[in-house]
């Protein structure tokens, strides 16, 4: 049973194997009959000169044609052997004359170009040999049973004797031997060679790969963002209203219970005091995750109500003449908000900060300086790395100047996208 079993899936494999070549000669075969067409001339009107053009014809048609002939390969691997040749970026698959001269000098066009040429017409040789390999086999391996089953006067010339018939007879079964091994050795060939030329290149797919990481990561930031502002509406909405409630009641209840004792006022007291300090707690919770005026009013309007909660003066200047995409405004935010309070906490020395917020080259440019005695590292504090990663996840550059005396400039520029 088990070599029944072997030999049932070998017959299969090559099976499929010689579908699979078969399949190919087709597509392998039409670029060698364009190439066929004779070469173009040019004559003077004297007839002296003949000039041969250095284009061919036949050869521009197969190069524009190649994203088509390819598709249809691509169709032949994946049904037929189970290969999936990833597909080349639109622009290269489906070229039109406003992309023409794009699409020539692409690497992955004369890729394609080189399989169809040069790849396709050697498997297709390489699949003739295997298919007289296979005829040779089926006639000369039964040469016997030609010889003993014809009456003489119809046997063939060469099968006069039983020692030429062996001979034959072996050469058949050594040539479907051969046939048997060289099926399945053009298929692994050919599919090497296509996912090669066919498909994207190492670079291409390290591109691809980082654009849909760059795409992955955004949506992620996104994400992010959207889940903060639902847990600030929450929270504002929900804890916050029911603290307001609760602190309203105890209010009412300390002005109007006068006939309580003593120490049950002082209960109530103390409640009111807790109740209205988890107020102030929880909206410094809620501006923390994101502040409900960013999107209201927008980025100067946020960072206004920053400079003027600060400790220390602030002047403060933005020059963003639309609303930006969320994700990038409540960056800035951040930068500028936790900036800040590094200064208040790091540098209590400095008597001012410098915030700058406007659009250059395109991009949005964030700069928080003061006056302090310098000497920031992000190597050795939490808050500055946090701002460096903060800008990171949005594809932003952070950058810092603190030489010692001062003063510090942190800066950060921010992919300048467009709310939509």
């Amino acid at each position: 049973m088990g070599l029944l079993t072997a030999l049932r899936g070998a017959f299969a494999r090559v099976g499929r194997a010689t579908v699979f070549n078969l399949a190919g000669v087709p597509l392998q075969l039409l670029p060698l009959v364009l190439m066929t067409e004779p070469w173009l001339f040019i004559r003077d009107p004297n007839g002296v000169l003949e000039i041969q053009l250095a284009v061919y014809a036949p050869l521009l048609v197969i190069v524009y044609a190649a994203g088509a002939l390819t598709a249809v390969q691509r169709r032949r691997f994946a049904s037929l052997a189970g290969v999936d040749i990833p597909r080349l970026p639109v622009a290269q698959r489906r070229p039109t004359l406003r992309r023409a001269v794009n699409w020539l000098l692409a690497g992955a066009t004369w890729r394609q170009v080189t399989y169809h040429l040069l790849v396709g017409p050697s498997m297709l040789c390489g699949t003739a040999v295997t298919a007289a390999l296979w005829g040779w086999g089926a006639f000369a391996g039964t040469a016997l049973v030609w010889m003993w089953g014809l009456p003489p006067e119809h046997q063939l010339k060469f099968l006069e004797t039983s020692t030429e018939a062996v001979y034959i007879n072996v050469s058949g079964i050594a040539a479907l031997l051969i046939a048997a091994w060289l099926t399945p050795v053009l298929v692994r060939l050919d599919t090497r060679a296509a996912v090669a030329l066919l498909g994207p290149s190492r670079t291409e797919q390290l591109t691809r790969r980082v654009e849909d990481l760059t795409e992955s990561r955004a949506g992620a930031v996104d994400a992010a963002d959207a889940e903060r502002r639902r847990i600030e509406r929450d929270l504002h909405d929900g804890a916050q209203q029911r603290l307001v409630s609760l602190a309203v009641n105890l209010g009412i209840a300390r002005a109007t219970l006068t006939d309580l004792p003593d120490e049950a006022r002082q209960v109530i007291d103390q409640a009111h005091r807790e109740a209205k300090e988890a107020i102030d707690e929880l909206n410094n919770l809620v501006r923390g995750l994101h502040p409900a005026v960013l999107d209201d009013r927008g980025l100067d309007a946020a960072l206004s109500g920053i400079a003027a909660r600060g400790p220390l003066p602030v002047r403060l200047r933005v020059d963003v003449p639309r609303r930006l995409a969320p994700t990038v405004e409540a960056v800035a935010y951040f930068t500028v908000s936790e900036a800040l309070a590094n200064i208040t906490k790091h540098a209590p020395e400095a008597s001012r900060a410098d915030v700058t917020v406007g659009i250059r080259d395109g991009r949005l440019r964030v700069t928080v300086a003061d006056d302090g005695p310098g000497g920031a590292d992000p190597a050795h504090g939490s808050g500055l790395a946090g701002l460096a990663r903060r800008a990171a996840s949005v594809d932003g550059v952070f950058s810092i100047s603190s030489p010692a005396g001062g003063p510090t400039v942190i800066t950060v520029e921010l992919p300048c996208a467009v709310s939509p």
